[in-house]
């Protein structure tokens, strides 16, 4: 049955993505028909082998060693206080992600992260028939982030059309940053982490082929800016702050949207006799269940992905971690869902990233920032759909 049900989530899926296509017509089938096929290898090989549960496992044994490496630092800043009662949460989960921007900010400083993304992306455009360029992006936002990595692409910002514009914007919304990675760990199983870091980034050139269909010229040649030269300590203050800036605002946001939810749910209550999101979670069931999340649990399973659409994925987890009675089965496959940046605030933050670097250009992705949730969106059903096959 979970095998007629995953058939019918690709019809939706690819249904959906294709009624808003620019030009059915472009659509190249092939590379989708073998990307497809490939997450499907991939999600089996890492769900259902012994060699996808060593890398996993060591995957996630080397971010719970950093995470352990973090706490030193914040213990000694803070401590007794972060290991006690609620605030937990800030000290444990969040303030890690400055110990890993420094670790990223390393990485790049002694050229081997520019290295590692320029030569996976150009093995990526051999495979999904996309510009070297969309693929760089795509491996890119997955290491530094959805706005930091168009600062690297400054130089081509202004000269790209439309159509590629979009793609990269939608690689940055379907993807997570690496920062943040070890805080999604502590909060959902590692091993959903994992697979939605390898789905998502063949799902965004997958979807994005269909939405918005073209071809690139053979001469396309990727200019990646080069960064102003920094001393080493210059570089790690840098990074540090940057890390601790996305922990504030990763806090803030938590605050404010925890409590204007619970607010509105509130509202809900006490006019309609339900809340907000028991009210999403009834329009959302058909896409849990499409996605494979067992029929008894496709309503609050339905709530939590409309949470992570409206808010944020952090607050989605939250609740999911707050639901004790989901299935184990459908607490694996919405947290695969849930694993990306596509929500309605990364509007926002995407236009303004691009809105810093080029006017013009940020006011082209305000006006196609609802298209790209959508298609993000998709990118998540398309993800948890195929991780529904196996586990």
């Amino acid at each position: 049955m979970q095998y007629l049900i995953a058939v019918l989530g690709f019809i939706v899926t690819f249904f959906l993505a294709y009624i808003v296509s620019n030009d059915k017509k472009k659509i190249c089938y092939r590379p989708l028909v073998m990307m497809v096929g490939l997450q499907i290898v991939l999600a089996f090989v890492l769900l259902n082998t012994g060699v996808g549960e060593f890398l996993i496992r060591g995957f996630a044994t080397t971010f719970e060693k950093l995470i352990a490496f973090a706490m030193e630092g914040i213990g000694f800043v803070f401590g007794s206080i972060a290991k006690e009662g609620q605030v937990a949460f800030f000290f444990s989960v969040l303030l890690p992600i400055v110990f890993i921007s420094v670790l990223i900010g390393i990485l790049q400083y002694i050229r081997v992260l520019p290295l590692f993304i320029m030569y996976s992306g150009l093995i990526l455009s051999k495979i999904n028939g996309m510009g070297k360029l969309e693929s760089y992006n795509a491996v890119a936002s997955a290491v530094l982030g959805q706005s930091e990595v168009f600062i690297s692409l400054k130089k081509q910002i202004g000269l790209l059309p439309e159509h590629r514009l979009y793609t990269l914007c939608a690689s940055a919304m379907s993807t997570v940053s690496m920062s943040i990675v070890g805080a999604y760990m502590k909060m959902i199983e590692p091993r959903c982490v994992v697979v939605a870091l390898v789905l998502n980034l063949f799902g965004g050139f997958i979807i994005s082929s269909i939405i918005n269909p073209y071809s690139v010229a053979e001469d396309d040649v990727l200019q990646v800016r080069e960064e102003a030269k920094q001393s080493f300590f210059e570089m790690l203050g840098e990074y540090i702050m940057d890390g601790f800036k996305v922990a504030v605002i990763v806090a803030a946001m938590l605050i404010g949207f925890i409590a204007l939810i619970a607010m509105i749910n509130a509202i809900f209550k006490g006019i309609l006799g339900i809340s907000f999101q028991e009210l999403l979670g009834y329009i959302f069931a058909p896409l849990a269940f499409i996605i494979g999340v067992p029929l008894q649990d496709i309503v609050p399973a339905g709530s939590i992905m409309a949470t992570k659409l409206v808010s944020n994925e952090f607050v989605a987890m939250i609740d999911l971690s707050r639901n004790a009675n989901l299935s184990g089965r459908t607490v694996e496959i919405v947290s695969v869902f849930l694993v990306s940046f596509a929500n309605f605030s990364s509007i926002g933050i995407i236009t303004g990233a691009v809105k810093a670097l080029h006017e013009k250009q940020g006011n082209v992705v305000a006006r196609f920032g609802l298209r790209l949730v959508y298609g993000a969106t998709l990118v998540s059903v398309l993800s948890a759909t195929i991780a529904g096959l196996f586990i």
